[in-house]
C-alpha cells in the first residue's frame, strides 16, 4: 500500500513495508506542476501491465514496480484492485501511477484540489 501527501509543491508517495522490497523504489517525489489529475480505477487490476521491469508480478497477488507498456513507463503498487488509484503524470520518468492506498476516493479528492490550487 502507498501513502500519498502533499509536501510543499511536491506530491510525495511513500511505499509502505515490505512492498518496498518488491516494488524496488520507497518513495517517489513528483512536482504538482507535473501531475495531470487522479481517477479511482478498481478494474485496471484486471489490465495486461506490460513488460515488467524492473518489479515483481504475481497475478492474483501482487504489481509492484516497473512495467513498459505501448511505449510509457507505468509504475505500479497495487494488491487489492478496489483500492487502486491513477495518477497520470506530464513531462516525468512515469507517465502514470497505479497505487493501492486506504482512501482511494479522499486520496483522489486530494490530489485534484492540491493541482488545481
Amino acid at each position: 500500500m502507498a501513502q500519498i501527501s502533499i509536501a510543499g509543491d511536491d506530491l510525495v508517495v511513500e511505499i509502505e513495508g515490505w512492498e518496498k522490497l518488491w516494488s524496488l523504489k520507497s518513495r517517489l517525489v513528483i512536482p504538482l506542476v507535473n501531475v495531470r489529475g487522479a481517477t479511482v480505477d478498481p478494474g485496471i487490476a484486471a489490465e495486461p501491465k506490460g513488460l515488467r521491469a524492473p518489479g515483481t508480478s504475481l497475478p492474483g497477488v501482487i504489481t509492484a514496480g516497473t512495467f513498459h507498456q505501448e511505449g510509457e513507463r507505468v509504475f505500479w503498487n497495487i494488491r487489492d484492485g478496489a483500492r487502486a488509484v491513477v495518477i497520470e503524470l506530464a513531462d516525468e520518468r512515469y507517465a502514470r501511477l497505479v497505487v493501492e492506498v486506504a482512501d482511494p476516493a479522499a486520496t483522489v479528492a486530494l490530489i485534484e484540489r492540491e493541482i488545481k490550487r
